[in-house]
């Protein structure tokens, strides 16, 4: 008995070394307002797949200019719809592949945890000097902060205030660090299961700015990379929708 257990051990080593080979890697362009949640996901990937993600993380419009530019990206998961749709019109997304992976929410958030009240009022004071928005013309929480401030008649109250970040990652930063006092970030940036992590926030209502719906795209030259290919079969799964669910999102 003792001998055949010695036997088997040059066989599980080879289905081991076979399981790394089958192992792939995937180039994946993040919308940077799921830039906490894809951690998550690609450790299940490569826990139940073997299969890992190399992440880069962006503003979904600069993240598009890279890829019509030639950026070796196997999948897009945008802020957007209109982006993914477009790749499609370019040629540079796998037909069929495009589906909406979640529905982000905006508020306003402050590092300060007495700042920002529970219904935005000090969107209307004086009670702060710098309020920061991600660039609208290329991240799409940046273009809803827009339409918050004009639907509430502020636009031109705030805009002397206004600071821009590249993404709505930067936007967060400003806020965190003290640069402006209050900012419009993703409600995923600010929360960790389920909680708030820490200062004060305004969730603003969803009437106030149309459905933030984020699209993922395979990207036509990823059309037979298994890690790409899982990474969209799992997205799709119901736990994972559960843990996209647990940052704040809509599904």
């Amino acid at each position: 008995m003792f001998a055949r257990s010695l036997m088997r051990w040059p066989l599980l080593a080879l289905a081991a070394v076979a399981g790394t080979l089958h192992a792939a890697e995937a180039q994946v362009a993040v919308a940077a307002n799921f830039a906490e949640p894809i951690k998550a996901v690609a450790a299940v990937l490569e826990k139940t797949t073997g299969h890992t993600l190399q992440i880069t993380v962006g503003a979904t419009g600069r993240l598009y200019a890279q890829i019509k530019n030639g950026a070796p990206f196997d999948v897009l998961l945008s802020a957007d719809t209109r982006t993914p749709a477009q790749l499609e019109t370019d040629g540079l997304a796998q037909p069929g592949s495009r589906f909406t992976y979640a529905t982000g929410k905006l508020v306003l958030w402050s590092a300060d945890t007495t700042r920002v009240d529970a219904q935005g009022a000090v969107l209307k004071t004086d009670g702060f000097r710098k309020l920061a928005i991600a660039n609208p013309k290329t991240a799409p929480y940046g273009a809803a902060s827009v339409e918050v401030m004009d639907k509430l008649g502020l636009s031109a109250a705030l805009t002397p205030k206004l600071v821009q970040g590249e993404s709505i990652g930067q936007t967060y930063n400003f806020a965190y660090t003290g640069n402006a006092e209050i900012a419009f970030v993703a409600m995923s940036q600010v929360l960790e299961g389920g909680r708030l992590k820490g200062g004060s926030m305004w969730v603003v209502p969803q009437n106030l700015y149309a459905p933030i719906q984020q699209d993922a795209v395979l990207l036509k030259r990823a059309a037979r990379n298994e890690a790409a290919l899982a990474l969209m079969k799992l997205l799709q799964s119901p736990n994972i929708k559960d843990l996209i669910r647990s940052y704040g999102y809509d599904i």
